[in-house]
Order: structure tokens, then C-alpha cells, then sequence
């Protein structure tokens, strides 16, 4: 008797997001769902032993049926979510309202490094609009004024020891912050100057920062390219995770937690994703993804949209540690509608 099998071009039941072929094809005696649990072929051939099944029909019913228990089953691996959890955080994260909701307008204010800084260039285009260098980006005064305002005297000191700011590209966060605003419609350029789309003004007229800091979550997330701010390989899987890296820090944030605490979290998960990592003379491939998943994941994204506080805790230029607890904004940003 044939048994139902996972078509080559179906999502991958793992929960990764991947095609089945691209994912576990052919791995019978892989553990994608994590490290503990057996593969879905192994399990579903392990449910049929002693089953009484007199048609095609029926065993492909049993097999629909035993799949979409599985599918519903939370798993240690995937930190309490079901693998349809996974699924819709990976391929849905903004449309999945049974799992997360994300309110249009905050109820409080947002502080956060990139609304410092986006309140910074709100300022300086003004009404007027503001003219940008000749190869498109702000302009150098703007930038020496707004790394003193965003760094404050002693660390613009520190920064500056051996260079001055003569570029939007010496204040990384800044040039970071223009690009998002500009991918969320909120700036943009219009006769030759940086000027503040209409729908910004609306929203800063109607709600503030806290009406503009969803679009530029949406934004940072969605459409901003991660692997942009460092020198990592590109591993998409990764931003691609971000709602999931969300969910830990809502689970676990409340104490404050090395960075490995995530790092290791983030494996469980998804251990598949080490094949993705060239390999490296210097570093395994765990120790790759580690830093590469802390320094876009926590540091630049959760850090800089002020969903946590990752304070650093060793200056070791190859082996940063970091201490990492949510902040009140990730619970005002996101509203995660599991139990438990």
C-alpha cells in the first residue's frame, strides 16, 4: 500500500519555509523539525503500523489527518510553537493574526535609536525640503550635527579620533535611518531635495512618532537588506526569521540573557540553515551563524528599533559578547496572541 508523500514543490513540512525539495527531501533520517523529533516520513510510516486501512483512499486520509496533527503539535525545538506557527511567522509574519498582531499606531511614544535619529532628518528637511550632496546623500553639516546629537560629546570625541564626519556613511545609523525612511514612503526626493512624503506629514500631524514607527518597522523588516550593514556572508534565512527571534524575546526577555541564549535558541529551530554557511578557516560554522545571527538580529535590528536593550559586554573585536533583555516597546510594537 502506497502512503501519502509530501509533494517536491509543497512547503517543506519542517516548517522553513522552503520548498520540500530545496529542504528534507531525501533526508529519511534527518530531524528538521529540531534534534529530537524523527523525520515527518519516519513518523508517518511509525502511525501506520497496525492501522487497518482497505484503500488509497484511506490511507491518504490517514495521512492528512496524521499530518495535520503533527502540523498542530508544538514542539520544544520551535520553543512551544507548532510547525503551522512556524510556517506563518516565516511566510506570513504580518498577515498571521491568530499569531501576532501589529497596531498601525503605538500607544505611547517610541523611543528607539532610529526614531531619534528619524526625528533628527524630520527636523532638518523641515518645510523647505533639504538639498542632498551631489552624489544623493545629506549633507555633511547635517551629519556633524546630528552624530553630537545622537552620540553626545564624549563618544562623538571617541568616534572621531582618527576622522572626521564627512559623509553620511561615517554615521552608519544615520545613513541606515534614510534609507528606511525613504523604502516606508516617508522621505523622498522631489526637485532635487529630500522633502517628507505627504503621508508622513499626515501621520506625524495625526499620531506622532507613534503613528510613524510601524511604518518603519514594517519597513527595516520587509524590505531593508540586513547583510547590508556588515560584512557577514548573506544568509536571508535570517531576517527572514526575524518575527521568530521576536517571539523568543517576548518569551524570554523579561531577565537578562546572553547572547548565546538566542544564538543557541535560533539553531534549535533551525539547524538546517548551517548547510547555508560557507566554511571559514577561522570559525565553524555554528560560530559563523552565532555572530552573524547577534550582530544583524539583536544588535541591528532589535537593538536599533528599541525592541531590546543589548548591552555589550566584552570588547573583543573577534567575539563580542552581549547581554540582551526586552524593552516595554516590543510589547507596544507587537502584540503576540499565544498562549503561554
Amino acid at each position: 500500500m502506497n502512503t501519502s508523500r509530501t509533494g517536491r514543490n509543497a512547503p517543506c513540512p519542517c516548517g522553513s519555509g522552503k520548498k520540500f525539495k530545496h529542504c528534507c527531501l531525501g533526508r529519511e533520517n534527518a530531524t528538521p523539525f529540531g534534534h529530537g523529533a524523527p523525520a515527518p516520513s519516519q513518523a508517518l510510516r511509525e502511525a501506520l503500523q497496525g492501522q487497518e486501512l482497505h484503500s488509497q483512499e484511506e490511507a491518504q486520509a490517514f495521512a492528512n489527518e496524521h499530518m495535520r496533527q503533527q502540523n498542530q503539535r508544538p514542539l520544544d525545538d520551535f520553543d512551544g510553537l507548532s510547525p503551522d506557527q512556524m510556517a506563518g511567522m516565516l511566510n506570513r509574519p504580518f498577515s498571521s493574526q491568530r499569531l501576532v498582531v501589529f497596531p498601525e499606531v503605538l500607544d505611547s511614544p517610541p523611543s528607539a535609536p532610529i526614531t531619534r535619529l528619524f526625528s533628527l532628518l524630520v527636523e532638518a528637511i523641515g518645510e523647505q525640503g533639504l538639498k542632498p550632496t551631489a552624489k544623493g546623500n545629506l549633507p555633511r553639516r547635517l551629519c556633524r550635527e546630528a552624530a553630537l546629537a545622537y552620540w553626545g560629546e564624549e563618544e562623538y570625541r571617541e568616534n572621531t579620533r582618527f576622522g572626521g564626519i564627512n559623509r553620511e556613511m561615517d554615521i552608519p545609523d544615520l545613513h541606515v535611518t534614510r534609507l528606511v525612511a525613504e523604502l516606508a514612503g516617508l522621505v523622498r526626493t522631489d526637485k532635487g531635495k529630500f522633502i517628507l512624503s505627504r503621508d508622513c506629514r499626515r501621520l506625524l500631524a495625526e499620531g506622532g512618532l507613534a503613528a510613524v514607527y510601524p511604518k518603519l518597522f514594517r519597513a527595516y523588516a520587509e524590505q531593508f537588506n540586513w547583510a547590508y550593514r556588515d560584512g557577514y556572508v548573506d544568509l536571508p534565512f535570517i531576517q527572514r526569521a526575524f518575527l521568530f527571534t521576536l517571539y523568543l524575546l517576548w518569551r524570554h526577555g523579561d531577565t537578562s540573557r546572553p547572547q548565546t541564549f538566542y544564538e543557541d535558541a535560533f539553531l534549535r529551530a533551525f539547524p538546517m540553515i548551517l548547510n547555508d554557511v560557507p566554511p571559514s578557516p577561522f570559525s565553524t560554522a555554528e560560530e559563523t551563524l552565532g555572530r552573524c545571527y547577534t550582530w544583524r538580529t539583536l544588535v541591528n535590528f532589535a537593538g536599533f528599533l528599541g525592541l531590546a536593550e543589548v548591552e555589550q559586554v566584552s570588547n573583543d573585536i573577534l567575539c563580542r559578547e552581549y547581554r540582551i533583555k526586552a524593552l516595554p516597546l516590543l510589547g507596544d510594537a507587537l502584540r503576540f496572541q499565544i498562549s503561554g
